[in-house]
């Protein structure tokens, strides 16, 4: 893969950011399960949307691209009845879509590439074959499942991924009878749940939040209806992290009352001490004194490689902890974050869940590494913006898992970003 070489620029400008990952996935699968034509858009295909689209197709949904605007008939969703599923290394496309084939009575093996075959599908190991479904695995990809999902009561952890339960709450509204969801631990990333309720309700489908989880309907329909993407709280977190190091960013699509659960980083940027103001729909984020802070991540664990970022250049010590899921990510994002920032001359500490960064007044040129990983990427491109001297990443290319137009926006706004071709 290539790599990249980044500089600090006068960072100054506005950007608009890409249309929400997370809620985009959601929405063509809940208008690919509806009986009637939907509009999605916009649409940023990214490698992950990419695979998602593929997937309900290869189920059965007439999806078509124009320009950013996806048109999805789901009339003849799970007319195929045997397939395989390419998830490319999108975590969302196969937790989302596992227990939906089940509900839909699909015999299919679920495959994926780079890291995703290692990553944990554990949970629906344990309830669905309690629920009807035979699931052959060697304990990763490829995953066979088949059988006719049951409804009934799911117990389910809920300290791991958010995919899991958005998957099921995904397919239970459309089995026979009713089912409930039961949590056996605290809920974690729940702004990922709220994304996915809201926008099933958008598409017909309710269910019910209880003091201990969800109780979900059975026999109910998702209802076609045009859907609007709005802008992605994630991405936007790399530009705040390079304003409040390095200058002043204007980020004018994102929306202050959305469910996306990274909105939280805004007030975090707050507490570190950068100038943050709100005005007619635009976020602007300028550099100020920066001090260290304490951050709980179990919420927002994909936020912690940028604000790892600005605790390296905030005076004192920046504590993170609560993301201990990172490490099974595309990489291992704690270690990966912590390699990139010690070799930028941060003092940082790996803990389990987290770092204890002590803060340094700038950070040096280095030659760092992506790791494969978008975040990563993203991460050390802001991370530039406060380093006296040239910043070498690579992997560069895995940013079209995700923000293909990343390094674009980066030099709009005042970034120096050359592509340094692999040998």
């Amino acid at each position: 893969m290539a790599r990249i070489s980044v500089k600090k620029g006068e960072l100054n400008g506005t950007v608009s950011m890409p249309p929400s990952k997370s809620a985009a996935h959601r929405a063509i699968i809940c208008a690919a399960l509806s009986n009637g034509k939907s509009i999605i858009s916009p649409v940023d295909m990214s490698d992950d949307i990419t695979a998602t689209v593929r997937c309900m197709k290869a189920l059965g949904a007439d999806i078509r691209l124009e320009g950013n605007i996806l048109t999805i008939d789901g009339r003849n969703v799970f007319s195929n009845k045997n397939l395989e599923l390419d998830c490319g290394e999108s975590g969302s496309t196969l937790r989302f879509l596992v227990p939906v084939c089940c509900a839909g009575g699909i015999s299919a093996e679920f495959t994926g590439h780079g890291k995703l075959p290692e990553r944990p599908i554990g949970i629906y190991l344990d309830c669905l074959p309690e629920k009807g479904i035979d699931c052959k695995t060697q304990g990763g990809l490829p995953l066979k499942v088949s059988g006719k999902l049951e409804s009934g009561i799911y117990r389910i952890a809920g300290n791991v991924s958010s995919q899991f339960i958005t998957g099921l709450l995904l397919a239970l509204p459309m089995l026979e009878s009713d089912s409930e969801i039961i949590l056996t631990t605290e809920l974690q990333s729940s702004g990922y749940i709220d994304m996915t309720t809201d926008i099933m309700e958008q598409f017909g489908v309710e269910v019910k939040r209880t003091e201990t989880g969800w109780k979900i309907k059975g026999g109910q329909k998702y209802t076609a209806r045009d859907f609007t993407v709005e802008g992605d709280w994630s991405q936007a977190a790399f530009f705040m992290t390079a304003a409040a190091i390095s200058g002043k960013v204007t980020i004018d699509n994102l929306n202050l009352e959305s469910s996306q659960g990274d909105k939280e980083c805004l007030e975090i940027y707050k507490r570190f001490g950068a100038d943050v103001t709100e005005d007619d729909g635009k976020i602007t984020v300028q550099r100020n004194k920066l001090k260290g802070i304490e951050i709980n991540a179990e919420n927002i664990p994909d936020m912690v490689p940028a604000l790892s970022v600005v605790g390296a250049l905030a005076e004192g010590v920046t504590i993170i902890k609560g993301a201990g899921r990172l490490r099974i990510k595309e990489c291992d994002r704690l270690a990966a974050m912590a390699d990139g920032l010690s070799r930028m001359g941060v003092d940082i500490k790996e803990t389990a869940d987290g770092f204890i960064i002590h803060g340094v007044n700038c950070l040096k040129g280095a030659e760092v590494d992506g790791y494969n990983d978008h975040r990563i990427v993203m991460s050390l491109a802001a991370a530039a913006f406060g380093a006296d001297g040239e910043v070498i990443i690579s992997d560069m290319e895995s940013i079209n898992k995700s923000y293909p137009k990343f390094f674009e926006d980066y030099r709009k706004i005042g970034g120096k970003a050359d592509v340094i071709m692999g040998e």
